[in-house]
């Protein structure tokens, strides 16, 4: 069938050799033809592009190169193979054509059976290449389809288990995504501060925000007795409590062991270790000052006490927003980390419609 042929667009400013190569190719091939640069470029251009292009070098006005070269940068033509039509003695022009992206030469004068054969050939590595990238086409999208899988999974695996952890303290609601929305907040927006900016790129917030939900995972480790108690907490019974940090490295650690590490598996264990440190070195379970105290843990302090403040406790009431602002301010150097509570004081706003998206 007539619409089945492949188009081939013939650019020569001589008519010789334009209809030998239309006489030779009109009963196999769709034939286009174009008698100067500017018009071979309109017509490589239109709503049915060519398959082909065969382009003679040397023509008035805008020659082959010139053309070749403007068809290679545009986007609707760059994959269009071109076969130079030139002279023999021009070594130089076929150096510089296939340097433009040329696919092929065909000297002048022409030897039938050869055009016909570089044709078919050069089409025939076109059709392969675009079956190739079809194939690579399909073959990405069910990759990325996987990975989706796979992250999906991944992301609910991670809440049901930060899940188990919430409900031994079941009056915290949803703490684990307004903390995971907090921290996210507060790294993205000490992502361009000059002291932060060569430690939190998009890879790090992602990250981030996906292992923060298993930042109490040890409590799971704790006694009901001490996890429930609606007293202040003394004694062994305190220092059973502050385990939890322990238990909730060590959970994540032997996860590791067992299945291999991750950035986002070392984040979730250092999150988990580290965000009851303090600032002054007098937090636990290691007693960490300033920038020893990871960042995630620096961050993930603000975002814990701040929620823990608002929120209902079996221990307290919920505190109203501005107090629970006042008193990270007053902590700020003793507590957290300075200028991680100034980018707080800055988003306090942003902090409290967080708190308020995702109460109960």
């Amino acid at each position: 069938m007539e619409n089945c042929k492949n188009k081939i667009l013939i650019v020569d400013d001589e008519s010789f050799y334009i209809d030998v190569l239309v006489n030779l190719l009109e009963n196999e091939y769709s034939i286009v033809v174009a008698k100067d640069g500017e018009q071979g470029l309109k017509r490589a251009q239109s709503s049915t592009p060519p398959d082909l292009i065969l382009l003679d070098v040397l023509m008035p006005g805008m020659d082959g190169h010139e053309v070749c070269s403007l068809l290679k940068n545009h986007p609707d033509t760059c994959d269009i193979p071109v076969i130079f039509l030139t002279i023999k003695s021009e070594v130089d022009d076929e150096i510089k054509g296939f340097d433009l992206g040329a696919s092929d030469y065909i000297t002048k004068p022409m030897s039938p059976p050869i055009v016909k054969a570089r044709i078919r050939t050069i089409l025939a590595l076109d059709r392969a290449r675009k079956e190739l990238k079809a194939q690579n086409r399909l073959l990405e999208q069910r990759v990325q389809e996987r990975t989706r899988e796979i992250q999906q999974t991944q992301d609910v695996a991670i809440y049901c288990l930060a899940s188990l952890a919430e409900t031994r303290d079941n009056e915290t609601g949803n703490h684990i995504r307004r903390t995971q929305h907090y921290i996210k907040l507060l790294a993205t927006y000490l992502q361009n501060h000059p002291r932060f900016r060569q430690r939190i790129d998009d890879e790090f917030i992602n990250l981030l925000f996906k292992s923060a939900p298993l930042h109490d995972i040890g409590k799971v480790g704790v006694p009901d007795r001490i996890l429930l108690n609606p007293g202040k907490l003394e004694g062994e019974d305190w220092e059973e409590m502050k385990r939890h940090a322990q238990h909730g490295r060590d959970a994540i650690f032997t996860a590791e062991k067992e299945l291999g590490s991750t950035s986002f598996l070392r984040l979730a264990r250092e999150i988990a270790h580290s965000h009851h440190e303090r600032w002054d070195g007098t937090g636990y379970p290691q007693g960490l000052r300033g920038d020893d105290i990871p960042l995630s843990g620096q961050l993930m302090a603000v975002a814990d006490v701040y929620d823990a403040l608002i929120s209902r406790r079996v221990y307290k009431e919920p505190m109203p927003h501005q107090q629970a602002v006042a008193i990270i301010s007053e902590g700020s150097g003793g507590q957290f980390d300075p200028e991680i509570v100034e980018a707080f004081i800055d988003l306090q706003d942003e902090f409290n419609n967080i708190a308020l998206q995702f109460e109960g």
